[in-house]
């Protein structure tokens, strides 16, 4: 028996020392807190075992009693560290806290103050036995606390890192009990002296399993967050085609590789693009990851970022692939978006060469029409009857140039040509010039409201060729009054036209300002192109503005236009 608590304990002094350099290597290589308490645990434990070599077991020098001492008051400080390392994730409660500086406080000074240590074979004193009892309290109390904590703390937790908290644990307990059976033993080549280094070899290796567990084992316990993440690099790499499928591919997965409360997924600009999962108590800790593109912002437990490192390696791995992902979602969704817009400039360019042709053919022929008659039967026609044609014959050329201009102003528009030129005008005396001209014989029927001094710098043809479109229509198509108003407020110019027709029908709104766009009602009450607002809030956008509408009150329509103006009020 003596020659296996021998090997043994040349087992122990061999893996706690290991243990003691593995920690201490991790601080170096992480230098954060967890990581410092656990090098000092782990480190003051490793001195124990070693030095138990040279420190005699029975001292006669006074320098063999201090190191006898002292190797003892390491010893009894190992779970206070240890304790000391979970309290580097959370805080415990202020009761516990006070109890625990307390006693470990009294029994290092007990440990100093004893009269002597009973060598081997010898009997024991009351107060020793009483030492004794304090000593296996304490420690018993502090490996509890650090079991629970961590045991506790692993539910909700990745493979790995659950593990790696419940080796810890179960080796924290295992110390304990084998120490109690070291304790219990006055002679040291009992079997039951042989049982608890068995148990304290156990334990050490579960320290090194839980501080730091090899590859192949991490491996073995990452399986089922390996196989999600692997299913998530599929999905992105393979049906995930917009951002909303990119999101719903990984964030499952991404909580669960890390343990984390919820993930969110926030593009360059910071705006959501998915979340999952919810912050409960436990998951408060915020972790950014940024990435090419945008960002994870995880909420995780304190313990992840030690326990979890490997894994917050392959989130990161994740996020980046997640990055390009999102570029190609975002460049599938610019080619879908380009080729709706080449369907949609197909379409408008078969509507216009449709509705040009129509709209060219009608005056064309009515004016080619009225041509052929004054030529050929002008002499058989009244003075009455001429003058008729001649009318009708204006009327049809003046049509006629109204839409070859109106597709001038188009394809200045669509190719950027169009000057702004803006000079400081009177905006009341330009508002009644245009619509003096625009309503022609309906002037009475167009209420002007501006203050007098009212004035702006902005550009007069564009202001003209803007109104007059929407005075015409409102005179065209609404109901009189039509009032054009306008103001100066959060230096933009405002300019509303509004009258007190039947207004725009509300499933026609959002095709209001489209090109060749004209509803039924409008179509059976004039005729029209349907450029006209087009081409106005296309001179709008030339002058940095905007156009507008909305429905009057109580009817009717009302059209606002908003310029820019660096002027103050």
């Amino acid at each position: 028996m003596h020659v296996v608590v021998q090997v043994v304990s040349y087992l122990n002094i061999a893996v706690f020392a290991t243990l003691a350099v593995v920690a201490v290597r991790q601080w170096l290589l992480r230098w954060d807190r967890a990581a410092k308490w656990a090098a000092i645990s782990f480190g003051v434990l490793g001195v124990v075992v070693v030095a138990g070599l040279v420190v005699p077991d029975e001292p006669d020098a006074l320098v063999e009693h201090v190191l006898q001492r002292a190797d003892i008051a390491l010893f009894l400080l190992f779970p206070y560290l240890l304790y000391r390392f979970t309290k580097a994730f959370r805080p415990p409660s202020q009761p516990l806290e006070r109890v625990v500086n307390a006693m470990t406080l009294t029994m290092v000074a007990a440990t100093l103050a004893l009269p002597f240590y009973p060598a081997e074979g010898e009997a024991r004193p009351w107060w020793f036995w009483l030492y004794i009892a304090g000593f296996m309290f304490h420690w018993t109390l502090l490996s509890a606390a650090v079991a629970w904590r961590l045991w506790a703390a692993g539910r909700g937790q990745p493979g790995v890192s659950r593990r790696r908290m419940r080796m810890l644990a179960f080796a924290a307990a295992a110390l304990t009990v084998a120490l109690f059976l070291v304790v219990s033993q006055q002679e040291p080549d009992t079997a039951v002296s042989a049982a608890g280094q068995v148990l304290a070899f156990i334990s050490g290796c579960a320290f090194l399993l839980g501080l730091a567990p090899p590859a192949v084992v991490r491996a073995g316990w990452r399986r089922g967050e390996q196989r999600r993440l692997q299913g998530a690099i599929q999905s992105l790499m393979g049906s995930a085609t917009g951002r909303v499928d990119v999101a719903r591919s990984v964030l499952e997965p991404m909580t669960s590789i890390v343990g984390a409360g919820a993930v969110a997924l926030r593009d360059g600009s910071g705006k959501m693009i998915g979340y999952h999962g919810r912050t409960e108590e436990g998951h408060t800790d915020e972790l950014e990851i940024p990435f090419e593109g945008g960002s994870l912002l995880v909420w995780t437990s304190p313990y992840a970022p030690f326990f979890g490192s490997d894994e917050l390696a392959l989130l990161r791995t994740l996020a980046a692939l997640t990055g390009i992902a999102l570029d190609r979602a975002r460049l599938f969704e610019q080619e879908r978006e380009m080729r709706l817009q080449l369907e949609r400039a197909d379409e408008l360019k078969s509507n216009f060469v449709a509705l040009a042709a129509h709209e060219l053919r009608t005056p064309v022929t009515t004016i080619h029409g009225f041509v052929h008659t004054l030529h050929h039967l002008e002499d058989r026609l009244s003075e009455e009857q001429r003058q008729e044609l001649r009318n009708a014959l204006e009327q049809q050329t003046t049509r006629m140039a109204r839409l070859v201009e109106q597709l001038l102003d188009l394809s200045r528009l669509d190719a950027n040509v169009i000057a702004v030129v803006p000079q400081r005008l009177n905006v009341r005396e330009r508002l009644e010039e245009i619509v003096t001209a625009a309503a022609a014989h309906d002037v009475a029927a167009v209420v002007v409201r501006a203050d007098d001094r009212l004035e702006v710098t902005a550009d007069p043809i564009v202001l003209e060729r803007i109104v007059t479109n929407l005075v015409t229509n409102a005179l065209r198509y609404g109901s009189p009054p039509v009032t054009v108003e306008a103001s100066r407020s959060d230096r933009h110019l405002r300019i509303s036209v509004e009258d007190r027709g039947a207004g725009v029908p509300d499933e026609f709104v959002p095709n209001l300002f489209e090109r060749f766009s004209r509803n039924e009602s409008a179509r059976r009450a004039a005729s029209g192109t349907g450029l006209g607002l087009a081409i106005a809030r296309s001179y709008a956008h030339a002058h940095n503005g905007e156009l507008l509408y909305e429905s009057a009150d109580p009817h009717g329509a009302r059209f606002e236009l908003v310029l820019p103006t660096d002027e103050r009020a």
